[in-house]
């Protein structure tokens, strides 16, 4: 009898034993009963069998060792797919469905040996066995980490959703208790700190609103409408001063700089960018912003310790960072600031890159003065 057949025979034997088996496995605080570790474990031994029945040569079974051909569509990751969709929904956690997988190599094995297969065509179906087990022990693994992500993604964008109205109502107190003549100047003071800051936690919240939507697959929405770059910029250094009114911020332009933008987006890169600057950098931040041949180009400039060469490649990635620490004693952000500037110049059909050394560091956006609708092209994360 082949290790197929046997598997199809003796199902409800090594169902009651896997069951059995990985719940002695399963941790204290394991959500594991016996009655969802049986949900799925018939799919899976019959989707097993049937794989292993399939003609393999030698080089499909090479590939399939490495990981190195998916058909997430196939009828074997559907079940693979539809077990993590099970346990997810159940609360599972990653180490119960490996202690699942672990425990039904080891009772299919057992109870296999105890048959007391011999010779090379056994040797050969033992293989095959352990590749469609590790094959959907992968899949299921895979398929498991991306909904809990996604749940996580979801969580983190209603989350931002909703504290934007209770902070708008915050915002909106402090402009009017700001017009109060009667107040105090150690008032005012207080009313102006608890303005800035919660000016700086609604620009972490628009960053993260951001960063859930393209996580999420949503595209970064834009309005392209007539736009004057020169102003963009004096009006995002008003807001950086106001956050920060130690800085000093150097502006330059040159050329004809309207075009059609989202102004509301690029003052968000502009922003990004020079509290970037001020937080890592040392001296004056220097930003100047020319039009050449239709394109519009902004770099933003400043001394400092240079940033690490092998940090530059993942630069623009989320949850990293341009520098060790924020040197300003304002808070800082949440690891997505240079993330939301790639998604800005991406989502205007443009480019951002950075170059760094000893004599400091220096942003540098590209962008058509007027985006062309259509797929942006791929991203230039350094070089500038």
């Amino acid at each position: 009898m082949s290790l197929a057949d046997f598997i199809e025979a003796d199902r409800q034997g090594l169902i009651d034993d896997w069951t059995e088996y990985a719940l002695a496995l399963s941790q204290e605080d394991s959500h594991l009963t016996e009655t969802q570790l049986r949900d799925s474990a018939a799919d899976i031994l019959a989707a097993i069998a049937a794989d292993m029945r399939e003609a393999q040569d030698p080089a499909q079974q090479e590939t399939k060792s490495r990981g190195d051909k998916r058909a997430p569509h196939s009828a074997f990751n559907r079940v693979a797919h539809l077990h993590a969709e099970d346990r997810v929904s159940h609360g599972f956690s990653i180490n119960d469905v490996v202690a699942e997988f672990r425990a039904l190599r080891a009772t299919v094995l057992r109870r296999w040996q105890a048959t007391s297969p011999d010779g090379a065509a056994a040797f050969e179906e033992m293989i095959r066995f352990n590749e469609a087990i590790d094959q959907v022990l992968a899949e299921s693994v895979r398929h498991y980490a991306y909904r809990t992500e996604r749940i996580r993604d979801l969580f983190a964008g209603v989350l931002a959703h909703d504290l934007r109205s209770p902070l708008g109502a915050i915002l909106n107190a402090g402009e009017v208790l700001l017009h109060d003549e009667g107040l105090s100047p150690a008032s005012v003071r207080a009313v102006a700190f608890v303005q800035r800051g919660a000016m700086r936690m609604k620009q972490m919240i628009d960053d993260l609103l951001i960063f859930t939507r393209n996580r999420l697959g949503d595209a970064l929405p834009v309005s392209f409408t007539p736009q004057d770059f020169g102003r963009i910029c004096r009006d995002a250094i008003d807001e950086v001063r106001a956050s920060y009114p130690k800085a000093h911020i150097e502006l330059q332009l040159a050329g004809d700089l309207r075009g059609r933008w989202d102004g509301s987006r690029l003052g968000q890169l502009v922003v990004n960018l020079l509290s970037n600057a001020v937080r890592y950098g040392t001296g004056p931040v220097v930003v100047e912003a020319g039009a050449h041949d239709g394109q519009v180009t902004l770099v933003v400039s400043n001394e400092g310790n240079p940033i690490p060469e092998q940090a530059l490649p993942t630069l623009f990635d989320p949850l990293t960072r341009a520098g060790p620490a924020d040197r300003s004693g304002t808070a800082a952000g949440i690891g997505l600031g240079l993330y939301i500037c790639r998604c800005v110049a991406n989502a205007h059909q443009g480019a951002i890159g950075a170059t760094s050394s000893s004599s400091g560091t220096r942003f540098t956006v590209c962008l058509p003065c007027s985006p062309a609708s259509g797929e942006p092209p791929t991203p230039t994360r350094t070089g500038g």
